[in-house]
This record gives C-alpha cells, structure tokens and sequence, in this order.
C-alpha cells in the first residue's frame, strides 16, 4: 500500500478530504480501513476501489470531518 502523489490526487486531499492509494489486487475494503485507520489513527466515511488497466487497484479514502487528509499528506510528505 503507497500513495498516489498525482496532480489529481494532491487536489483531491483539500478539495474532498479523500487520499488515494495503490493497494494490493487482493485487498477488500474493510482490510484497507482496518490497515488505514490503525496507521494513521483516524477514521474513515467510505472507500472507493478502482481496478486500473495497469492491473493495479486504487484506493480513494475519504475521512470523516474531524480529521484532515491535509494533515496525512504532510506526514506522508506528499505536500
């Protein structure tokens, strides 16, 4: 599991509160949220899964209000 640092995706973390990750193809939601919360110590709304045509799948995670995705991407040093 790693971040996507994409223009996109930056934009995404202030816009949505979402983060987006590369997970592995095996990997179900609620595996993603249980690794995500307990990494980071924040909780989550809902995760969206998109399967790419470079047979990777990405994770969008959107947090709940209390917490900011901003605060992740600075840890992650993708800001």
């Amino acid at each position: 599991m790693y971040p996507i640092g994409t223009e996109k995706a930056i934009t995404n973390i202030d816009r949505n509160n979402e983060i987006q990750y590369v997970v592995s193809l095996n990997a179900t939601k609620k595996q993603i949220r249980d690794e995500f919360e307990k990494l980071f110590g924040v909780k989550t709304i809902d995760i969206r899964l998109i399967n790419t045509f470079q047979n990777r799948k990405k994770a969008i995670i959107k947090l709940r209000k209390e917490y900011k995705a901003g605060d992740i991407a600075v840890k992650l040093k993708l800001v």
